[in-house]
C-alpha cells in the first residue's frame, strides 16, 4: 500500500503525486493569556480579518512531540569533565541527574505551529516518462531525445507557472500573519525533508530546531 502521497520536494515546495503543490510556513507563537484585554481583542480581530481575507483552503497544524534531552545532558556531562573545580563537578552531575529524573516523570512537550498553503493546478502537465507510467500504450513508440526534451521543458514551464501562483498565496498568508504580530518563515527543502521524516518516524529521530527569523 502506498501511504506517502509526496512525489518530491524542491524549490521549498512539496510536490504531491496528484500534481498538487504545497508550501509550509512555520509560525512563532504568542502568549495570548499574558496580553491585556484590549490587546487580546485586537489580536482576535486581526485573526478574523486574516481568515476573511483568504479565499483558498488552508491547513493549520499544531504538532506536539516529546522533547529528547539526551543531547542536553551529554553537553552538561562534557562540561563537568572540563570543570577543574570538584564542587562544580558535583553540582553539574546532580543537576544532570535531576533533569533526567524530572523528564522521566514529566514529559516535556514541544509544539510546532505550521500553516500549509496548497495549490491545485488545473493544467498539470506530467512529463512523458510520468505519463507513460499511467498510460502504458504510450510506450509503443519510444520518443526521440528532442521529444523528451520538449516534454520536460513543457513540464518545467507549467511547474514554474504554478509555483508562482502558489508563492503569491504564501506571501498573502505570511503578510496576514505578520499583521497579527506573528513571526513566520517558509520551510526550505532540507527542513521539509526533516519535518516529514519526523512525522513518519516519530520514535526514531529528534527534530532539530528550525529558527524563526525575527524582524529587525
Amino acid at each position: 500500500m502506498d501511504l506517502v502521497s509526496i512525489q518530491e520536494i524542491k524549490e521549498s515546495t512539496v510536490i504531491m503525486k496528484d500534481g498538487g503543490l504545497r508550501q509550509i510556513i512555520m509560525v512563532g507563537g504568542i502568549n495570548f493569556a499574558l496580553k491585556s484585554d484590549d490587546e487580546q481583542n485586537l489580536i482576535t480581530q486581526a485573526y478574523q480579518n486574516f481568515l476573511n481575507g483568504v479565499d483558498f483552503p488552508l491547513q493549520i497544524v499544531v504538532h506536539s512531540r516529546k522533547v529528547n534531552i539526551d543531547k542536553y545532558v551529554e553537553t552538561l556531562l562534557a562540561r563537568k569533565d572540563a570543570e577543574p573545580s570538584p564542587i562544580l563537578q558535583n553540582q553539574i552531575q546532580e543537576y544532570a541527574e535531576f533533569i533526567r529524573g524530572f523528564v522521566q516523570k514529566n514529559a516535556i512537550m514541544e509544539k510546532t505551529f505550521l500553516v500549509v498553503v496548497p495549490f491545485y493546478p488545473l493544467n498539470f502537465l506530467p512529463s512523458k516518462k510520468a505519463a507513460a507510467g499511467f498510460l502504458p500504450f504510450l510506450n509503443k513508440k519510444k520518443p526521440d531525445a528532442a521529444q523528451e526534451a520538449k516534454s520536460d521543458e513543457d513540464a518545467l514551464r507549467v511547474f514554474n507557472e504554478n509555483l508562482a501562483q502558489l508563492s503569491q498565496r504564501t506571501s498573502q498568508v505570511m503578510n496576514g500573519l505578520f499583521a497579527i504580530g506573528l513571526e513566520t518563515t517558509i520551510l526550505g527543502n532540507q527542513q521539509l525533508i526533516e519535518l516529514f521524516y519526523n512525522f513518519y518516524n516519530p520514535q526514531t529521530v529528534e527534530r532539530e530546531s528550525v529558527p524563526i527569523p525575527r524582524e529587525e
